[in-house]
């Protein structure tokens, strides 16, 4: 008769996608570790703009190179062990950012924070893949994409909440907290990321390619090319969304930052949609329609003829179209990574494909700041539209390469 108690695999299941997407939260805090802090950090400090959003730069740019390395890792000593070291890294940056007496500290903040950041696309994400059932993947990667969006949320709050309180130092400290609490929950339930055996099928493949032979494969750089292009446009609009929104429809600062709310928050709610859509399968048709209307919107918010009550849930309608595509983006680069070499690549192929996530955020505010200094504040909303219609020709291509 049926059981009224949930299953041992479900519950497990659960156990390692709530883990997983916690931390995976705790990882997009820390994007945003100093940002919210940058008014304290340049009065106290005299920096200028450019140089303090030089720090953003380097967390990046370390991130994006680490990323890619972290795989291999992920690979040979375990998801667990590289999740622990990233959030002592993150431990690490804010007990520095405390004691920061300069600019060059503020370097060092954002690359050990950048290094920490590194490994968490591959170690998740190979977690996910190894311990959660088939049939439930795509609720795995919604909530994995969720809990980031909403780490994102939280960290401006608890930063500014407490430097308005007590000093940026102490926000600093809190957040360092935070970190050593996800570090004591990680090694708490460690035995839920253990990694399982691979079968022996994918031992065999591993042992029978070289660690770099991924490389050569087409649909891991168009993977990693699809996640260049998706993160340039999630780029621009989030750095440029508010100053377009006030030139081109001449909002208020409130109004242009309630719109990009919108925009985040209609996100996390086609994230939530995408996990249910994705798995019934299709990813590419589902990324074609979701891209496609985001980008559609795109062009017409660019248009900048329409009344200033639309633009608030037209920002969320693209948010949410955006958000709808994660979850089938994801598993499409599960089935790139298992058509050629099974379980044993995903943390190496992961890290690859997810650093173009990190080369995207680190070229958007450079190719679109140049628009905006020129005033072209519609060039760049269709600059987004080509970004999204290029990544849904990308992932057309996957599907035909694996």
């Amino acid at each position: 008769m049926p059981s009224s108690h949930t299953s041992p695999d479900a519950r497990r299941d659960l156990e390692t996608i709530s883990l997983i997407g916690f931390v995976h939260g705790v990882s997009h805090f820390f994007h945003l570790l100093l940002p919210p802090l940058f008014p304290w950090l340049m009065a106290e400090f005299g920096l200028s703009f450019t140089a303090i959003g030089v720090t953003m730069t380097v967390f990046f740019v370390i991130s994006g190179i680490g990323q890619a390395a972290a795989g291999f890792l992920v690979d040979r000593f375990g998801a667990a062990r590289i999740l622990a070291i990233g959030i002592g890294c993150f431990a690490l940056s804010g007990v520095v950012l405390y004691f920061a007496n300069g600019y060059a500290m503020l370097i060092a903040v954002a690359a050990i924070a950048g290094l920490g950041n590194s490994v968490f696309h591959p170690a998740d994400f190979t977690v996910l893949n190894r311990h959660v059932s088939q049939p439930r993947l795509g609720h795995a990667f919604s909530i994995h994409g969720l809990s980031g969006n909403i780490g994102w949320g939280l960290a401006p709050i608890f930063m500014t909440s407490i430097a308005a309180y007590a000093g940026w130092r102490y926000a600093a400290l809190g957040a360092s907290l935070l970190a050593l609490s996800a570090l004591a929950l990680l090694l708490w339930r460690r035995s839920a990321l253990a990694s399982p055996l691979i079968e022996e099928a994918d031992k065999t493949v591993s042992s029978n390619a070289s660690i770099f032979d991924f490389l050569t494969v087409r649909a891991v750089w168009l993977c990693f090319l699809f996640f260049l292009l998706i993160t340039s446009a999630f780029g621009a609009i989030q750095n440029f969304a508010s100053p377009i929104l006030q030139a081109l429809y001449g909002l208020t600062i409130t109004s242009a930052a309630s719109a990009l709310s919108a925009y985040l928050f209609g996100g996390a709610g086609g994230i939530l949609l995408g996990g249910f859509l994705a798995r019934k399968g299709e990813q590419e048709r589902l990324i074609t329609a979701a891209l496609g209307t985001a980008a559609a919107l795109a062009i017409l918010l660019a248009i900048g003829i329409l009344p200033g009550w639309s633009i608030l849930p037209l920002m969320a309608a693209i948010g949410f179209c955006t958000g709808i595509a994660g979850p089938s983006r994801d598993l499409l680069v599960r089935r790139a990574a298992t058509a050629r070499f099974g379980q044993a690549a995903f943390g190496r192929i992961y890290g690859f494909v997810y650093s173009g996530l990190d080369v995207g955020l680190a070229l958007a505010p450079a190719v679109f700041g140049q628009l905006m200094d020129g005033g072209r504040y519609s060039d760049v909303l269709i600059g987004i539209a080509v970004l999204q219609t290029l990544a849904i020709f990308t992932a057309l291509r996957v599907s035909k390469t694996i």
